[in-house]
């Protein structure tokens, strides 16, 4: 999973020989999660390295040697070299196994034995792209626009002219076309709110806060101890103290804390050179809650809309259009 952290000694070991601006530093990336799985008997006979999106696509067209530049990123690709870099080599990375990288969009075949799925042989597979990417795609966002995603976690990501990679703040930057999608994700985001409230309570409760008087109470909500980013530390724990009797004020409380956490990513990438952005998109489970809305636009100064279409599928389905045009 994408906050698995127990490659604490990988990650150690790739902080010792890779770039400080490399994407792939940290437990939760897939360059760590490599370097402990190699240890794991049941893997001594794998023949590739692949990310999930990578196997489906190998089912798709039939081999199983392709990557996009998006999720191979955090696997220790230079997306701005566009190659696997050498020091990939003094952390005994099986290169032979490494997939070919391509970029978002890019045709790898035809699909193969896809009967059973209802399509023909013949049909054009083409390379995808990560997630929140599609996601961001998905919006029609254009330069200078940002994007947060408020789903289980809170992302946000910034299409800017040129890349930046700060690890050590968990900022990173995905090829898209000729621009770069720039941004982090923090482990905070709706997860914390569904481990406190029901579904129908996040409803509720949403039309009884009072957004013109804050709670005020500070809190930085996780539901474990870990952030990626605005800040990068493993060991950071939760802050959800003190809880106030009343659970509408607890629940504001949260949206706050969250709110916060998103102009502190905004802040930290304008600290480091990408531009305010002009608006802010969003999508995600959270971007239906009109109050929420409300009060980050406050907070960040940007308005913030709530995208007509959000959907990864969509985003998808776009970047193969484009891929395939």
């Amino acid at each position: 999973m994408y906050n698995d952290a127990r490659a604490t000694r990988e990650a150690q070991r790739i902080a010792d020989s890779a770039p400080a601006d490399c994407a792939a530093h940290g437990a939760s990336a897939s360059l760590a999660k490599l370097l402990w799985l190699q240890h794991a008997p049941a893997c001594s006979d794998a023949r590739h390295v692949l990310h999930q999106a990578d196997w489906l696509l190998g089912r798709l067209c039939g081999h199983f040697d392709n990557s996009d530049e998006n999720n191979a990123l955090k696997l220790g690709y230079d997306a701005i070299q566009r190659r696997w870099p050498d020091w990939l080599q003094a952390l005994d990375v099986p290169m032979e196994r490494l997939p070919t990288v391509v970029p978002a969009g890019q045709e790898i075949g035809t699909a193969h034995g896809c009967e059973r799925w209802g399509l023909s042989t013949g049909t054009r597979i083409l390379a995808g792209t990560t997630d929140s990417t599609a996601s961001f795609i998905a919006t029609g966002a254009g330069p200078g626009d940002a994007v947060t995603a408020l789903g289980s976690t809170l992302v946000l990501k910034v299409l800017a002219d040129q890349p930046l990679f700060a690890p050590e703040y968990g900022i990173y930057s995905h090829r898209l076309g000729d621009h770069w999608l720039v941004g982090g994700a923090s482990n905070s985001g709706g997860a914390v709110l569904r481990a406190h409230f029901t579904a129908a309570e996040i409803e509720r409760f949403s039309s009884l806060i009072n957004i013109d008087e804050p709670a005020g109470l500070d809190y930085y909500p996780l539901v474990a101890d870990g952030e990626r980013f605005p800040i990068n530390d493993p060991a950071l724990a939760p802050r959800l103290q003190p809880r106030p009797a009343d659970d509408v004020l607890f629940y504001q409380g949260i949206l706050e804390g969250i709110a916060a956490i998103e102009v502190r990513g905004y802040q930290k990438l304008a600290e480091l050179g990408i531009p305010w952005p002009k608006r802010i998109i969003t999508t995600g489970g959270g971007a239906s809650n009109a109050p929420w809305r409300t009060m980050r636009a406050r907070l960040t100064g940007i308005p913030v809309t709530a995208a007509t279409h959000q959907q990864a599928a969509y985003g998808a389905a776009l970047l193969s259009l484009k891929g395939s045009s």
